[in-house]
């Protein structure tokens, strides 16, 4: 294959080119003749052994015969000499006076040397250009083949995905049935008048399945199959895009009934007039070849061109419009009942355990794509193989969405006893916080395992799929974030970085409140602010914000109190079941991992908070002028000045006094022994 290849490129040629030209070089050189020092040639002509010499000008050589060999050298010699020895070297052979006589030579290059000479360089250049251009067109047999199209065509050989493959996208499937039939029998449809869609659109999140589909529809349809990507259409040369774009519909038409996919296409597809400067540049030339040669389809050409791409926003509006892509088909996450038909099809060839329910798992994924799936079983695959076990369990699966929600377990990641009371107390207040509130979902599990970059972490899924999120359970959602910042407050007074990450998510919730979900009289039902578009794209590059400082400095103050509401509400309940809390934190440290049917056992004692009116601001609310009821910390904080009496104060510190370090409350009943096994040391509030 290797001599195959090599005989095909331009590397041969360029070397029996050389060969050619060093040999008809030599041949005109003439005989070779040895050199010897200049002494010896003046001892020659002294000593009379010379039969003939001649001096050639301008190289400063002389060419001797002699009547007998000289030192096995032969009889033909020559030596050199400097141009100061000139005239004792005439002298020389003067005085010798050679019996064949002796000559001047003034040297003449051949015209076919000369030639030889000159064109050289041009040949070796021209070669090593012939050379580079037909590496970077992927082979020798392509030299100078810019313009043709790179789409690979998909072959019997090629494995083949059909529909029953695919899962989870039903009316996806649908759309592109129909596509099938009208490649199939386009009589059928074009007998009542209608026509065949030119472009279907597969838009969606990435790992949802887009590509599959195409790969699916090329198993099933029976026609060529042209797959390409939209990066594979520019390359550095101007003119190269739209040429093969050109040649890619040729060869469709040339084949129909044909498909195209391009996957990817908002690499080529992009809005018009987006650069920096605006300008007409590669990308553009080649979306308006693909504009042209959508529009110029022949109605009964039978040429279906399928895209997909996860931004579709970002598409050109004429590439969108009816006539080019008449269908855009959304392949969004899937639902429960997808999940679990995505799981069946993944679970094929691998051997699942009598009581594995993949209903249980599609209800522990939600939200996660058929990509994320595959992987979830992939991983609980690969657990098995690497344990020494022959079938995938539920150990195999819990760990794998572990792996895929939170990153692989940091088993090397050794904590002290302090960082392990503190990462429990953290994701303990997360959960009770999640468990007291009546528009959360249910708690799943807790962990103070460090696994990605946390030291633990609380997982909190919805009992079923969910499409949109009412205000109370925004501001339940809030509350639950700042529950495990809290418990750092109420447990060590000494809160510590851990809950960056939660206070980075609560934040970016309240202003999505505030300004886009408009849950704020204050602010009102207005959207506030354009959605972030492409940055470094010209027509983006002047939107900025689109209200006045005083608005922002009430939007800022709105989020404030969102997050301090959710900041109260948190500490009344820990505070309410601080015992409850403790007892979960002994169960932490104990078992490390706590699951749903273990977290029940232990929240017995918590009963879902009623409905309240709670309160965000007169105006945000919008239902009285006072909050129905203040805590002690808003009465603290009201106005941003302390009201509340030094007395008062005090009876709130006995109330709930600052305990040493995990100490249990004397009126808990949890067994204060299973504290000294965890904190023989007994390390105390450093404040």
């Amino acid at each position: 294959m290797n001599l195959k290849r090599l005989t095909r490129g331009p590397a041969l040629w360029i070397v029996l080119a050389v060969m050619i030209l060093w040999v008809g070089a030599s041949s005109f050189m003439g005989e070779t003749i040895e050199r010897i020092d200049t002494s010896d040639g003046l001892a020659l002509l002294e000593g009379g052994t010379v039969e003939q010499a001649k001096i050639v000008d301008g190289e400063q050589r002389v060419d001797l015969t002699l009547t007998e060999d000289f030192e096995d050298k032969g009889t033909n010699v020559q030596f050199f000499y400097v141009e100061p020895q000139g005239e004792r070297v005439v002298e020389a052979i003067a005085a010798a006076d050679p019996e064949g006589g002796y000559n001047s030579e003034v040297p003449r290059t051949s015209w076919l040397v000369s030639m030889l000479t000159l064109l050289l360089p041009f040949i070796i250049i021209i070669g090593l250009f012939w050379f580079l251009m037909s590496r970077m067109q992927g082979g020798g047999s392509r030299v100078m083949q810019f313009g043709k199209s790179k789409a690979k065509l998909v072959s019997k050989e090629t494995p083949q995905v059909t529909f029953d493959d695919v899962a989870g996208v039903e009316e996806a499937v649908e759309e592109l049935h129909e596509i099938k039939d009208f490649l199939a029998d386009p009589a059928k449809f074009q007998a009542v008048g209608a026509k065949i869609p030119k472009g279907v659109l597969l838009y969606g999140q990435p790992g949802t399945g887009k590509t599959l589909l195409a790969r699916a529809v090329a198993g099933e349809a029976g026609v060529p199959f042209y797959s390409i990507s939209g990066s594979d259409f520019v390359e550095m040369f101007v003119g190269v895009g739209a040429s093969r774009v050109r040649d890619l519909f040729t060869q469709a038409k040339e084949n129909a009934p044909a498909i195209i996919f391009i996957d990817e296409i908002d690499a080529v597809g992009r809005h018009r007039g987006a650069g920096m400067g605006g300008g007409h540049d590669e990308r553009e030339q080649t979306l308006n070849q693909m504009l042209v040669e959508m529009d110029g389809f022949d109605v009964n050409a039978n040429v279906i061109l399928i895209a997909a791409t996860n931004r579709p926003d970002i598409l050109d509006p004429a590439l969108l419009r009816p006539g080019r892509f008449d269908r855009q088909v959304a392949v969004d996450a899937p639902d429960l009942r997808g999940r679990t038909k995505i799981l069946e099809v993944h679970s094929k060839g691998k051997p699942m355990a009598p009581d594995v329910d993949l209903h249980a798992v599609a209800k522990r994924t939600p939200g996660f794509t058929g990509a994320d799936l595959a992987n979830v079983l992939n991983e609980a695959a690969l657990m098995t193989a690497r344990t020494g076990l022959q079938i995938v369990g539920n150990h195999e699966l819990d760990e794998a969405i572990d792996r895929v929600v939170a990153g692989p377990q940091k088993r090397t990641r050794l904590m002290n006893d302090k960082e392990k009371k503190i990462t429990a107390y953290h994701e303990g207040g997360h959960a009770l916080v999640a468990a007291a509130l009546r528009y959360t979902d249910p708690v799943t599990k807790v962990t103070i395992l460090p696994r990605g970059r946390a030291l633990g972490y609380t997982m909190v899924m919805p009992a079923e799929d969910k499409y949109s999120t009412t205000r109370n359970e925004l501001l339940d959602q809030l509350a639950y974030a700042m529950g495990g910042r809290v418990a750092e407050e109420i447990v060590f007074h000494d809160p510590t970085t851990g809950a960056s990450n939660d206070i980075e998510k609560a934040t970016a919730v309240a202003r999505k409140m505030v300004t886009q979900f408009g849950m704020s009289e204050k602010i009102g039902a207005i959207k506030l602010g354009q959605d972030s578009g492409e940055v470094f794209m010209g027509r983006d590059m002047g939107h900025g914000r689109d209200y006045s400082e005083q608005v922002a400095s009430v939007v800022d103050t709105e989020v404030r109190r969102l997050i301090d509401f959710a900041h109260d509400e948190a500490w009344e309940i820990l505070n309410h079941y601080r015992h409850v809390l403790d007892e979960l934190v002994l169960e932490l440290l104990e078992r490390e991992t706590l699951n749903q049917a273990e977290l029940a056992e232990v929240f017995g004692a918590v009963v879902k908070r009623d409905p309240r009116t709670v309160w965000l601001s007169s105006e945000s609310r919008g239902v009285s002028d006072q909050p129905p009821v203040q805590t002690a910390r808003e009465r603290a904080t009201s106005n941003g000045e302390p009201v509340i009496p030094q007395d008062e104060a005090a009876a709130a510190k006995e109330e709930h006094p600052a305990l040493p370090i995990g100490e249990v409350p004397p009126d808990s009943p949890v067994n204060r022994a299973r504290w000294d096994d965890v904190d023989p040391a007994g390390d105390q509030d450093p404040r």
